[in-house]
């Protein structure tokens, strides 16, 4: 596990992670290995409700390997609506070995849009 010198890095590659929450357990929607010998920062997040009649909630974490912190927790999402969860100027970083996750009260009704940075 040897994270990139953000001072000098090799290569950024913006990318785009794209997932449709079809269940309501919890859904990788990201995943940095261990052994990448990258870190990823994450640079959006957008919530998007495809129901066009109902409302629901999204849950998005960060998992280290072991714990789960909240990026936002019960974050509602009106019909046909997108919220922002997270913009460039509120960004995070992925460690090594961390994997963002998600959980909505309604199976098929939330779309996820994350833009972000592989650092290398």
């Amino acid at each position: 596990m040897t994270a990139p010198n953000l001072v000098s890095p090799t290569t950024i590659t913006g990318k785009t992670a794209r997932v449709s929450i079809t269940t309501t357990s919890s859904v990788t929607i990201l995943t940095n290995s261990s052994s990448s010998n990258k870190v990823l920062k994450i640079n959006t997040i957008f919530a998007a409700n495809v129901d066009g009649n109902q409302s629901a909630n999204i849950t998005l974490f960060v998992n280290d390997g072991s714990t789960d912190v909240h990026i936002a927790k019960t974050i509602l999402v009106p019909p046909s609506s997108t919220q922002v969860i997270c913009q460039k100027d509120t960004y995070f970083y992925m460690e090594e070995g961390h994997t963002l996750k998600a959980t909505a009260s309604a199976a098929n009704d939330i779309d996820l849009i994350v833009g972000y940075e592989e650092i290398s």
